[in-house]
């Protein structure tokens, strides 16, 4: 495992803000971007898919033996195992507070691959650059003003249970207020409960990872594995409840912005992960709130909501 390397400190400087990053950090940076790139590519390979199918065979089994005979669809299959593998592998070397926010670059570059896809060579200026820019930018500036770290690999079972008793509280809450309403505000709600199960599911795949680090027998006989597995089910079925009931542009946002925050939560409370405090947070607000007005303007966009099944597919893996 690379957990095993000497932490080599690497020093860049950004705008006279001075990022320290040790060698596994920068291998943590570089899985959770190949993490992005390949459930972008899944998710349009899998679209494009899915879209040759007969609509009669909407939500049925038979969807699921056309898709496999088809090699578009394995091949983004192929892709979602990538994902899987790379973002286990970030999470292994790094911090979830380092990791998961850079999964809200997959959006824009879901969104850039399926215009390509058009085959119309006039899509992409169409593309909202401006709102793509802000919020790539807006990402790196962030991270590196908070400059995320990690001080352990596992979590304690004392906090493991005081977080999925407050999880289970914030879920219940969350659902029970979206099935009292309709339309944009249920997405919304829906999205942000997504949000929460995929960032356990990191948060779960992350000790796990720790198990597999001590052997086999501890990887498949501890509670992580298989909880990871069920968190990633139950996010997955927020998500498409969360699409069916609104747009992408209720729904991604929460999605995108939530699953970073509430990362970051779980990366603080469960394995000591520190961010940058005091004035620093001034520079952190503002790149988040940057992140969420060109996460909702990316969504609004007219060529989000043509490829809206695309990049709602966003989340293959256990984001």
């Amino acid at each position: 495992m690379t957990g095993q390397l000497v932490p080599v400190p690497i020093h860049v400087t950004v705008h006279h803000v001075h990022v320290h990053l040790t060698v596994d950090e920068l291998i943590c940076v570089i899985f959770a971007l190949l993490t992005a790139v390949s459930n972008a590519i899944a998710s349009v390979l899998q679209r494009k898919a899915a879209a040759q199918v007969p609509a009669e065979r909407s939500m049925h089994v038979s969807l699921l033996a056309d898709l496999v005979r088809r090699k578009v669809w394995l091949a983004g299959i192929g892709m979602v195992m990538v994902a899987a593998v790379a973002q286990a592998a970030a999470l292994a070397t790094g911090p979830i507070a380092l990791v998961q926010p850079i999964f809200i670059i997959e959006l824009p570059i879901t969104l850039v691959l399926a215009t390509l896809t058009i085959g119309n060579r006039h899509a992409i200026r169409q593309l909202p650059w401006r709102a793509i820019i802000i919020t790539t930018v807006a990402l790196g500036g962030g991270l590196a003003v908070a400059a995320p770290s990690g001080a352990i690999g596992a979590a304690q079972t004392k906090s493991w249970m005081i977080a999925l008793a407050a999880t289970a509280a914030f879920e219940a809450v969350v659902i029970t207020a979206a099935v009292g309403t309709k339309g944009e505000p249920r997405a919304a709600l829906l999205g942000l409960a997504a949000a929460c199960a995929y960032a356990l599911t990191a948060a779960l795949l992350k000790n796990a990872m720790f198990d597999l680090n001590l052997g086999v027998v501890q990887f498949f006989t501890r509670w992580h594995i298989y909880a990871t597995a069920v968190a990633g089910v139950g996010a997955l079925f927020l998500l498409q409840n969360a699409l069916q009931a609104g747009s992408l542009v209720a729904s991604q946002p929460m999605l995108t912005v939530g699953d970073a925050l509430i990362s970051i939560s779980y990366g603080i409370t469960l394995y000591s992960e520190v961010l940058r405090t005091g004035w620093w947070l001034l520079p952190e607000l503002a790149a988040l709130g940057a992140i969420i007005y060109g996460c909702v303007h990316i969504a609004k966009s007219p060529l989000a909501s043509e490829a809206g099944p695309v990049v709602s597919e966003a989340p293959s893996t256990v984001q």
